[in-house]
């Protein structure tokens, strides 16, 4: 398809060439670069490992909660592979706190 120059012989048409600005893509930092997955998985690995070295239950499932909201806030171009490590991490400590205390969990307070 060819490209249509305005000329001086067409008075409809309506654009103006000084007001033509070419495309500049956004920088990747900025407003949409949002660290909210970031802070969760970190928050996450940390509950995972107070309930597997201290045996919390509540701890564990806190983790888990974190791994979710972090899996569910994050985009297509993250590792995918620090975010699954970190989601097994808390799962296996929900298993290893049940595993060896399997009564129901108490309340932390």
């Amino acid at each position: 398809m060819a490209s249509v120059q305005p000329t001086s012989n067409n008075t409809s048409d309506v654009r103006r060439p000084n007001k033509i600005t070419r495309y500049k893509a956004q920088s990747t930092g900025g407003p949409l670069d949002d660290p909210t997955p970031d802070y969760m998985n970190l928050l996450g690995m940390i509950f995972s490992m107070c309930g597997l070295m201290m045996k919390l239950k509540w701890s564990a499932w806190v983790a888990v909660y974190c791994s979710f909201i972090s899996f569910a806030n994050s985009r297509t171009s993250e590792d995918t592979k620090q975010m699954l490590s970190s989601f097994m991490l808390s799962i296996s400590a929900v298993v290893m706190s049940y595993l060896q205390s399997p009564q129901p969990m108490q309340p932390p307070w």
